[in-house]
C-alpha cells in the first residue's frame, strides 16, 4: 500500500520547479522519448498488419484459396457431393491453364494462360469487381480477357485482335510448328496486382484444351472457400477428401512473401522497441540526479522516521509515473495516427510533390493500416515492464543513503 505521505513527497517530486532546471529537461526527454517510441511502435505495426491483410485480399482476390492437382486420373466428380467439402466451400470451379506467346505488332510478351467455361468464368471475384471493363458473359471459343496493365504496356483495347503461340506443336509437311490462334480482347480485368495483371489473361477451357493438347483428365479443382483465413484447417479437411491428389492453397503458394513479411515485423519491432529502452534510460538518469539534488530531504525524511521502503516507493513511483503517462500519451498518440495515416500521406505528398507509396513498388493504392489491439497492449506492457525495471536501481540507491553523512555535506 502507498500511504498520504508518500503520495505527497511523489506528486511534489513530480512538479516542475525552476531550481531543477536540467533535472526538468531530462524528464521530459525522457517523456518524449518513450512516448514516440511506443507511438512509432504502434504507427509501424498498424501499417504492416494493414499491408499483409491488403495483401491477403488482393491475393485471395484472384487466386483460388485451394486447388486440386490430379497426379494421373481425372478428378472423381463424386467427391464433390461430400457434406464437409459442400460446408465450407462457396464454388467449385474446374480449370486448366498453359503458358504461351503473346504477339501483337512488334512486342512478343509470355503469357499464362487460364481456362474456365463461360459460367464459370462469372463467378470469379476479379470478373465480378467494380473495376472490371468489357462483356462478362462472352468468354467464347476466340475471346480472351487481358490484365489492365497488359493492356497499358501492350496498347491494348476492347475489340483488337492479338495472336497467342502455344507451347504445344502440331505436325505439318515442313515439321512439328507451333499452334497460333487469334483472339478478340473482349474484357479487361484489374485484379489490384500489378504482376497478376501483367501476366496472366483468360480464355475459354475448351478453347485452351485443344490449344495445349490437354485432354479433360488433367483439369484442377479450384476451391473457393467461404472463410479463405482458415486455410490450414480447410486444407486438412479437403485432403481427407481427395487423398490421392496433389492440395496447395493460396497461402502455400505466397509462403515466402509471407514469411519475409512476418520475419520483418519483428524486426522492426525489436528495432523499434529499443527507442523505448534508450528513452527509459534518461529515467535512470533522472532520477540519479534527482536523488543527488534531494539528498538532504531524504536524509531530513530519515531524520524523522521515514522507513527505507517508503523511499524506495517514492522514488521508484516517480520514474513508473513518468514512464506510464508516457505510454498512455504515446499510444493516443499512434493510434490517432494510424487512423488517419492515409490523409497524412496525401497531404505531405501533395506539400512536397513527391510519392510516399508509389502503388507499382506496394500494389496498393493507398497507404494501409489496421490497429491490432493485441499489439497495442504487448507495446503497452513492454512499455511499462521497461520503465518498472528501469526505476528500481536509483530508488533503492535513494534508501540507501546515510542521514547522518548526506546532512554533514550538505
Amino acid at each position: 500500500m502507498i500511504s498520504t505521505l508518500e503520495k505527497e513527497i511523489t506528486l511534489r517530486y513530480l512538479k516542475t520547479r525552476k531550481k531543477d532546471g536540467f533535472l526538468n529537461v531530462i524528464s521530459i526527454f525522457s517523456f518524449i522519448g518513450i512516448s514516440l517510441g511506443v507511438a512509432v511502435l504502434i504507427i509501424v505495426m498498424s501499417v504492416m498488419n494493414g499491408f499483409r491483410n491488403e495483401l491477403i485480399d488482393k491475393i485471395v482476390g484472384f487466386n483460388a484459396h485451394i486447388v486440386i492437382d490430379p497426379y494421373e486420373r481425372q478428378i472423381d466428380k463424386r467427391s464433390l457431393k461430400n457434406k464437409n467439402l459442400e460446408i465450407i466451400s462457396d464454388n467449385l470451379i474446374f480449370t486448366s491453364s498453359g503458358e504461351g506467346v503473346l504477339l501483337n505488332k512488334n512486342f512478343t510478351k509470355g503469357i499464362i494462360l487460364r481456362g474456365y467455361s463461360k459460367n464459370d468464368f462469372l463467378k470469379l471475384q476479379i470478373v465480378k469487381n467494380k473495376n472490371f471493363i468489357g462483356d462478362r458473359n462472352n468468354l467464347n471459343a476466340n475471346n480472351i480477357s487481358i490484365g489492365k496493365e497488359l493492356s497499358f504496356s501492350l496498347n491494348l483495347k476492347l475489340g483488337d485482335k492479338v495472336s497467342v503461340m502455344s507451347s504445344a506443336g502440331v505436325e505439318t509437311i515442313i515439321g512439328n510448328l507451333p499452334k497460333q490462334q487469334t483472339f478478340v480482347v473482349n474484357s479487361i480485368f484489374d485484379s489490384g496486382f500489378s504482376e497478376f495483371d501483367h501476366n496472366v489473361a483468360f480464355i475459354n477451357i475448351d478453347t485452351l484444351e485443344d490449344f495445349f493438347n490437354f485432354d479433360e483428365s488433367t483439369r484442377n479443382l479450384e476451391i473457393y472457400l467461404k472463410n479463405p483465413s482458415n486455410i490450414e484447417n480447410s486444407k486438412n479437411i479437403i485432403r481427407n477428401i481427395f487423398k490421392n491428389e496433389f492440395i496447395y492453397t493460396w497461402a502455400d503458394m505466397n509462403k515466402s512473401l509471407f514469411s519475409a513479411l512476418k520475419v520483418e515485423r519483428n524486426v522492426m519491432f525489436i528495432i523499434l522497441s529499443l527507442i523505448i529502452i534508450v528513452a527509459a534510460f534518461n529515467i535512470i538518469s533522472g532520477l540519479t540526479i534527482m536523488v543527488k539534488n534531494k539528498t538532504r530531504e531524504i536524509a531530513i525524511l530519515k531524520s524523522i522516521g521515514v522507513l527505507n521502503k517508503s523511499i524506495t516507493k517514492i522514488f521508484f513511483l516517480v520514474g513508473v509515473i513518468i514512464g506510464s503517462s508516457a505510454t498512455f500519451f504515446g499510444i493516443i498518440l499512434g493510434v490517432t495516427f494510424s487512423i488517419y495515416i492515409e490523409n497524412v500521406r496525401a497531404f505531405l505528398s501533395t506539400i512536397f510533390n513527391i510519392s510516399l507509396f508509389p502503388e507499382e513498388i506496394y500494389f496498393l493504392s493507398k497507404m494501409p493500416s489496421e490497429i491490432n489491439f493485441l499489439s497495442i497492449l504487448i507495446i503497452s506492457i513492454s512499455s511499462i515492464l521497461i520503465t518498472i525495471i528501469v526505476s528500481i536501481f536509483p530508488a533503492i540507491k535513494a534508501s540507501k543513503l546515510d542521514p547522518v553523512k548526506s546532512l554533514k555535506y550538505e
